[in-house]
């Protein structure tokens, strides 16, 4: 790895992404630190000085002297970098580096902690989006022995302030993406879009990173020899200065990303992890499934039987799959989640949770359809095994699927 430097600006690394087993200490002797913290920035002039001063004052009381801010500017045509670098002297902690080769959030995050000193390495943004004060949660829970320590909107005490109806389409459905492509990564948190964390060093030394578009968690965990995750919630927060940075070209990249990730780890029982799988829930879940499949079976007979009303098979399921998703949904909003129910009283969001239910459901419905239809009609042609077989797959759906993205704080005042 080759360095070269510009006056007080940090030096900026170059070939593999790949970061180093020890810190970068430049020949100083053991002079590593505890955190260094990455803020990537592109055309973040009016954010940068109070991120910093947050920053400081929060680490200054938590692990005075033991840390490092490492501002990572992909040359911003507002000069964001040279704004840091006059911050400098009063920061003594601030470090700048300026890249005018490359670009991209996620390679600027890497090159930072390529230069980073600090035995576990962290990154935020630096539009204020996401809250200083989660670093506190995360740094205790690295200290307490996690590799990786995530602030996610998707567990208590997270949400995000005001999303369009759309954004929260796209981002639940690039989690769902995610969780059919790469389930062994996506799986193992409830936030995989996140783009605040800290990990160890050790848990990413010498791995080689190759990320496309702006989500370095993926590869962090794909590739990383991450074991234990920790999480705490955040409020994602609108901004107040500068412009967003989301486009339908990231969206584009993150689909790319996932299945390069998928088809180059290509092993999902090399993916190590601890195993933390709610069997209680599970349990209730399948309790609900089964009123379900009682609820279904007597309306697909009242519906489709040759002695009752005789409607064609396919019409039939869609009817006896609805009423008996309205039924399971009842029971687990009362049951199987009520913990989550009890935070989100009233008939508005539990509307919402309704909706979202229906839609993940749904989804299994139409693969219900799909695999009654092709064993009634290729493997066993018995209209209620070839039901019995569908609903047991689509469950399988409907239970991963609801345990990543249902019964969620998301939207919070």
């Amino acid at each position: 790895m080759n360095f070269h430097s510009s006056n007080s600006l940090l030096a900026v690394p170059s070939g593999a992404l790949k970061i180093p087993e020890h810190p970068a200490t430049e020949g100083n002797g053991d002079n590593s630190l505890l955190l260094s913290l990455v803020i990537p920035t592109y055309k973040e002039r009016d954010n940068i000085q109070n991120i910093v001063s947050i920053l400081s004052r929060l680490l200054d009381e938590a692990i005075p002297d033991n840390y490092e801010l490492i501002v990572v500017d992909d040359d911003s045509p507002d000069l964001t970098w040279e704004v840091a670098q006059s911050l400098m002297p009063e920061y003594p902690q601030l470090r700048v580096m300026r890249r005018e080769d490359e670009r991209g959030l996620s390679s600027a995050v890497i090159r930072g902690w390529q230069a980073a000193t600090g035995s576990v390495l962290g990154v935020i943004d630096g539009d204020l989006q996401h809250p200083p004060e989660v670093l506190t949660q995360l740094l205790q829970k690295m200290e307490a022995g996690a590799d990786l320590a995530l602030a996610s909107r998707h567990v208590d005490g997270g949400g995000v302030s005001s999303w369009s109806v759309v954004r929260r389409f796209l981002s639940r459905g690039a989690q769902v993406l995610g969780l059919i492509i790469l389930p062994g990564v996506l799986g193992r948190v409830s936030d995989p879009m996140s783009g605040y964390f800290m990990v160890r060093r050790s848990a990413i030394a010498n791995a080689t990173l190759n990320p496309v578009g702006y989500k370095i968690l993926l590869e962090v965990i794909g590739r990383g020899n991450v074991r234990e995750i920790a999480e705490a919630g955040y409020v994602f927060r609108e901004r107040t200065e500068g412009e967003s940075k989301v486009t339908s070209k990231q969206y584009i990249e993150y689909i790319h990303h996932l299945i390069r990730l998928r088809v180059s780890t290509g092993r999902l029982g090399k993916i190590r992890r601890k195993v933390n799988f709610p069997v209680q829930r599970f349990l209730r879940f399948g309790a609900v499934g089964l009123s379900g499949v009682f609820v279904d079976m007597v309306i697909l007979y009242l519906l489709s039987d040759p002695t009752t009303l005789a409607w064609p098979l396919t019409r039939s399921k869609i009817f006896a799959g609805e009423i008996a998703i309205f039924n399971n949904f009842l029971w687990n909003d009362a049951w199987t989640f009520a913990d989550v129910s009890m935070q989100q009283k009233g008939w508005q969001p539990r509307l919402k949770r309704f909706v979202k239910f229906n839609v993940i459901c749904l989804a299994g419905l139409v693969l219900n359809v799909l695999v009654l239809n092709i064993v009634f009609n290729f493997l066993v042609p018995n209209r209620y095994i070839a039901n019995f077989i569908a609903i047991a797959v689509a469950t399988i759906w409907n239970f991963w699927v609801n345990l990543k993205l249902s019964w969620r704080v998301t939207e919070v005042k």
